[in-house]
């Protein structure tokens, strides 16, 4: 019952607050999978359009040809009791044909580029192979002719909690290239190991 009064509130909550709400169903502790503990786990999806530097709150465009101002984007999370965790992206209005990397990073976007931290990663290391879609959220994808695109991920693991913060778009597919768009994302956290 919990889980459906979420749902439903979190579909009201979109319809009320529109582009750029949040929108969360949260399981019976409060939001935040504890692993084998009782509870539904966690849901969350959240939309956003994306805004020039200086009027942008939580999503920012920082390559006007590849994200244009006015275009949208969603991010969900759905995190399972036991930590497994899937993260779904759809845009809306970026560059037909182009492909992105898109990858959840460690803080939130601000009008600074790098401020969004580096890739989340379930297993942080310095070691340049541990950069890999197996131990990050990657999430890319080419823009279809009217310039929309979606990418999900699945893994076993969930998110430390304030360890993942945003999904930010990379003009390129792969493990970097730069950054063209960020978006802050309230994604929740478990203790499953």
């Amino acid at each position: 019952m919990a889980v459906r009064a979420g749902v439903c509130a979190g579909v009201v909550a979109m319809a009320v607050l529109g582009a750029g709400g949040v929108a969360a169903a949260t399981g019976e502790d409060g939001g935040h999978g504890k692993g084998k503990d009782k509870g539904p786990g966690y849901s969350m999806r959240t939309d956003g359009v994306f805004a020039k530097k200086k009027s942008a709150t939580t999503a920012y465009t920082y390559d006007k040809k590849l994200v244009p101002a006015g275009s949208w984007v969603q991010v969900g999370q759905r995190t399972a009791p036991g930590g497994a965790t899937t993260v779904t992206l759809r845009v809306k209005g970026l560059k037909a044909g182009h492909e992105y990397g898109v990858h959840v990073h460690t803080k939130p976007c601000t009008a600074d580029p790098a401020a969004a931290g580096g890739h989340y990663q379930h297993k942080p290391s310095t070691d340049p192979a541990a950069v890999n879609p197996r131990n990050e959220v990657w999430l890319d994808f080419t823009a279809d002719r009217k310039g929309s695109g979606k990418a999900t991920a699945h893994h076993d693991w969930g998110f430390r909690k304030s360890g993942a913060a945003s999904v930010v778009i990379h003009d390129e597919p792969g493990s970097s290239g730069a950054r063209v768009g960020c978006f802050t994302v309230p994604f929740g956290w478990t203790t499953a190991r």
